[in-house]
């Protein structure tokens, strides 16, 4: 059974980045285009998809098979589950505040713009490679 959680722990970690990568670079489009009304509209209708019917079920799906593997190797010892946890903390953080962002487009109130966004989506990126690193080599 455990392998099977993995499996499924890894195909949700895959399906909640491809969220995580996707919503910022929509932001983009959508902060310079924002005069454009056909489009933002299609972009908002993305956005919305990808957030609700992808990134949040993937994120719990990641979160609970998380667990379920930390509970099944113990706590105990392993410092780089500690920073794991902690990191994905971060990361569901970043996650939710995307989701605020989507709501803020959603309203016509954003004021970030393109630039923002671009930077802004290199915080998944790092955080992934951090946690992978963590989980391969068990630092501490």
């Amino acid at each position: 059974m455990y392998n099977w959680i993995i499996w499924f722990h890894i195909i949700s970690l895959v399906s909640w980045f491809a969220a995580l990568f996707y919503m910022p670079r929509l932001f983009v489009y959508h902060a310079e285009n924002i005069e454009n009304e056909g489009f933002v509209e299609v972009v908002k209708t993305m956005e919305m998809k990808i957030y609700k019917y992808i990134g949040l079920p993937a994120m719990w799906a990641t979160v609970l098979s998380g667990a379920y593997l930390a509970f099944e190797i113990g706590f105990s010892g392993n410092g780089w589950l500690h920073a794991k946890i902690l990191l994905v903390v971060i990361l569901m953080a970043y996650f939710f505040s995307l989701g605020r962002y989507r709501v803020q487009f959603l309203n016509s109130t954003c004021k970030k713009d393109g630039k923002f966004f671009r930077m802004y989506n290199e915080v998944p990126t790092i955080l992934l490679l951090v946690i992978v690193g963590l989980v391969i080599f068990k630092p501490f």
